[in-house]
């Protein structure tokens, strides 16, 4: 330090002697998610990253993402996301994100796989609820508010097998986990939150780790955590993904305000592995490989998922960081990644050009 420099502890503690503590910053909090998909990768041993395949996906997502004009704001853009900034809109996100989990198919014929029929168009996968969830609201089923689940004479197991009616043959999976997280949920919110999804917002005083930890710590359906090598591993890929939607659909104001948004990572699922490999970034043994390509189930919290869940994280992670590396001023996180990717993905089994089979398993955490 040079003569002219001022030496900030000494003002620090000058300050603090005469009261003058300035604005304080936000409490940082720690998901933990990051550290353990770290711990995972550095463990795995039928899970691999490819440097190079990383970064060559970084330049080439960014490009597309600049392509495409791709942000926030194109969450709102899907034709079922809600519009409206509103209460209303937090209830529908949150459900949403309850209900996140399991939409693969069991059956060969892409034309029987679960659907939900809504205005006059087929909606299959993630969609499937959206609409689902859009359909019973107009059907004057109030299936977004909280105090309604814990209603047994009115919320009975019958209307929402009915609200879950498919189009087709194959019903919704995990039909009863899901009717068990519906009822599980409201309780909780009415007895910790007054019934209240903006107070457990709230709560989390615009922190995104802070709002993803008190879901974890109140909501044993969001709890999504697997042991490793000896080791706790958290993912919380719903949690996170509750705070990701928030943020996009009020494009980071109000309800969507979080200071610490950029600690959410990647949503551990089945889909962006599969995108991952496909570009790729990831490399599987010769048995996984083979497993997935036969698409045999994988046990949900066995080794071969943990580290599909845990290599996917720590690479969109080494993307995100390229992409800053190559363009320092770019507006970019690991949900905007993960979000391009999804949607890439998506469009990649519309067209059928899948290279790879996503990995299947059953489980309420994805």
């Amino acid at each position: 330090m040079s003569d002219s420099e001022p030496d900030e502890e000494l003002l620090n503690l000058l300050r603090q002697s005469l009261g003058l503590h300035g604005n304080p910053s936000p409490k940082a909090h720690d998901t933990q998610v990051l550290k353990g998909a770290e711990y995972v990768y550095n463990h795995s041993i039928d899970v691999a990253l490819d440097s190079y395949g990383t970064k060559a996906a970084a330049t080439q997502i960014w490009n597309l993402m600049q392509e495409k004009k791709y942000s926030f704001r194109t969450w709102s853009e899907h034709s079922l996301h809600p519009k409206e900034k509103d209460e209303a809109t937090v209830n529908f996100i949150f459900l949403m994100d309850l209900l996140n989990f399991c939409f693969w198919s069991e059956t060969s014929d892409p034309q029987q796989r679960f659907a939900i029929e809504y205005h006059g168009q087929r909606w299959t996968g993630y969609w499937s609820l959206v609409a689902a969830i859009r359909r019973a609201l107009e059907e004057e089923i109030p299936i977004t508010t909280p105090s309604f689940w814990t209603n047994d004479i009115e919320c009975t197991d019958e209307l929402l097998i009915h609200v879950f009616r498919s189009a087709t043959s194959e019903p919704i999976q995990l039909l009863n986990e899901r009717m068990s997280c519906i009822r599980e949920a409201g309780r909780i919110i009415l007895e910790d939150f007054d019934g209240s999804i903006l107070q457990l917002i709230q709560q989390a005083d615009h922190s995104a780790a802070a709002l993803v930890n008190l879901l974890v710590s109140h909501f044993p359906c969001f709890k999504d955590i697997a042991t490793f090598e000896s080791r706790t591993v958290h993912f919380y890929k719903r949690a996170q993904i509750f705070v990701a939607d928030l943020w996009a659909c009020f494009e980071g104001q109000g309800h969507g305000s979080f200071h610490d948004i950029d600690t959410i990572t990647m949503f551990a699922d089945y889909r962006i592995p599969q995108m991952l490999q496909s570009l790729g970034c990831l490399r599987y043994s010769p048995s996984l490989e083979s497993h997935i390509r036969k698409m045999q189930e994988l046990g949900s919290g066995g080794s071969w998922e943990v580290q599909l869940r845990g290599c996917s994280i720590w690479c969109v992670e080494l993307i995100r960081k390229e992409i800053l590396r190559q363009h320092p001023k770019a507006e970019v996180n690991a949900i905007l990644i993960d979000f391009f990717l999804y949607d890439t993905m998506k469009e990649r089994e519309a067209e059928g050009v899948e290279t790879i089979p996503h990995h299947r398993t059953k489980s309420i955490w994805y």
